[in-house]
């Protein structure tokens, strides 16, 4: 029997909503053939799925394609548009039919805010500029004229808005130094046109470990930013080039995967110390605006496309990390995982007029109840699982309280072979019910095209007890209790 712990009395803060959100870049099948169907108009379907998942921010174009993305090309008739070809993503005919506009349709249709990832590494500041005044200025300009002429009267008032993307690498392969005077003025004329509107500025951050440049960028340019980013990927194999199978792993692949991903807390937490030091006492938040798992390409696809399967390991990375912001809602104020429709750890896969739901999916939904929640101290009492230096404990948990009371705790069950009975003790608190639903399979579990509905949730019996409650949590599972207070 473990024990797990729940003090109601005890917490960081509050779970910014903006932690279960997404990310849609034009890569792959993402928004062609994925968000919209054949004809470019959006898929009933997948957005009736995303739309269960109360997602809070999109963010969008990119990712790596942001950087080469000039906004002025994706407005106006579509038939008008300039035709591109996106290099950093397989070669193929960008049409730009889906630009601004349809972006803003789209995440009015998901009830999320919008999070645009401007051009810094081949724009300019005008550029930029001008596609805050487009989108946000209410009264008489040349932009806010040109949105008016496009057939949007009023703002669409987008709030969050990165400064450039992976500045160190494919958005201008730029020195830490170099960005952090690019971000200060490129800052300044990003302009809030309604003081009821102000801008969240988010800054190109980290690359993993790099704490040099998370320093360099607040202690340099804290003062005109809100946020900055952090980008990490959980990659089982050796390198970039030998990433490993989505679907066929061995055991200890399974292991080295979740030590991997159980990095983020490590990263989180050293990247928000440096932030809180060299911030100069401005509350700059951090932003985890890619993250999830990368594995090589669906054999037979277009590398380029980053399509991947998806499978109960994958669920398990998206519930340890969603417990990792959890537990760091004092810092980190926003995440996106990578990414929403067929690339990379996608919550719906499409192949023609057939859609799935993935582990991942399903995993967002348990969890969404979090969002706005007061963050709970909570601990497991674990085992150490694995070999060598690839060790993972055997449970990882994170809780939150609602408006009314009610508690939600989210465990994931990392041992692939062993069932565990748990009793969770509750301090601050009485229950008057509780219920359980779980996720469970082998590590490699997925969901086909043929057998969409493999792997999805269940209920799982639980029973109440003296000063909290019992359950059996089956092998490599993820299991969400509510807790009803007396």
């Amino acid at each position: 029997m473990a024990f797990l712990f729940v003090n109601a009395n005890r917490s960081v803060g509050t779970i910014n909503k903006n932690i279960y959100g997404q990310f849609s870049e034009h890569l792959g099948r993402c928004i062609y053939n994925g968000l919209l169907d054949e004809n470019g108009t959006l898929r009933p379907d997948v957005l009736h799925a995303l739309q269960a998942l109360h997602i809070p921010v999109l963010r969008w174009p990119g990712g790596c394609f942001a950087d080469t993305y000039h906004w002025q090309d994706g407005i106006g008739p579509q038939a008008g548009r300039k035709t591109i070809v996106n290099t950093n993503w397989g070669g193929v005919t960008e049409d730009n039919s889906f630009g601004t506009h349809e972006f803003i349709d789209l995440c009015r249709k998901l009830g999320c805010e919008p999070y645009f990832s401007g051009n810094v590494g081949s724009g300019t500041v005008q550029e930029f500029s001008d596609w805050v005044e487009y989108c946000n200025m209410g009264g008489v300009s040349p932009m806010a004229d040109l949105r008016r002429k496009n057939g949007a009267e009023e703002p669409f008032y987008v709030q969050y808005w990165g400064i450039g993307n992976e500045a160190w690498g494919c958005g201008g392969n730029m020195r830490a130094e170099y960005y952090a005077d690019l971000c200060r003025q490129y800052s300044t004329y990003l302009r809030s046109y309604d003081p009821a509107h102000p801008l969240y500025k988010i800054a190109s951050g980290a690359n993993v470990d790099d704490y040099h440049w998370t320093r360099t960028v607040v202690e340099q340019s804290g003062h005109v930013i809100d946020a900055v980013s952090l980008h990490y990927y959980t990659i089982p194999g050796p390198d970039w080039q030998h990433k490993g199978s989505a679907t066929e792993f061995t055991r200890a692949e399974y292991y080295t995967t979740l030590h991997k991903t159980l990095r983020m807390e490590e990263l989180v937490e050293n990247h928000s110390r440096t932030i809180r030091q060299f911030g100069n006492g401005r509350p700059i938040g951090l932003a985890v605006d890619e993250w999830g798992t990368w594995f090589d390409v669906e054999p037979g696809t277009n590398p380029g496309f980053l399509y991947q399967q998806n499978s109960m390991r994958d669920a398990l990375v998206a519930a340890i990390n969603l417990n990792i912001f959890n537990n760091h809602c004092d810092t980190v104020v926003m995440a996106n995982i990578a990414q929403m429709v067929n690339v990379l750890q996608a919550m719906v896969l499409t192949e023609g007029d057939k859609m799935l739901l993935t582990p991942t999916y399903h995993v967002f939904a348990m969890y969404a109840p979090h969002q706005n929640a007061r963050q709970l101290e909570s601990y497991a009492q674990t085992k150490m699982l694995g070999q060598d230096e690839q060790t993972v404990p055997d449970l990882h948990i994170s809780a939150s309280c609602q408006a009314d009371g009610t508690v939600l705790i989210t465990v994931a069950h990392l041992n692939d072979a062993a069932s565990a009975p748990v009793t969770c003790l509750l301090g601050g608190m009485k229950a008057s019910a509780v219920q359980g639903m779980v996720l469970a399979g082998t590590p490699e579990a997925h969901n086909t095209f043929d057998m969409p509905d493999r792997v999805q949730p269940r209920p799982l019996d639980v029973s109440l007890c003296d000063g909290g409650f019992t359950a059996s949590l089956p092998p490599c599972s993820v299991a969400a209790f509510t807790v009803i207070p007396a």
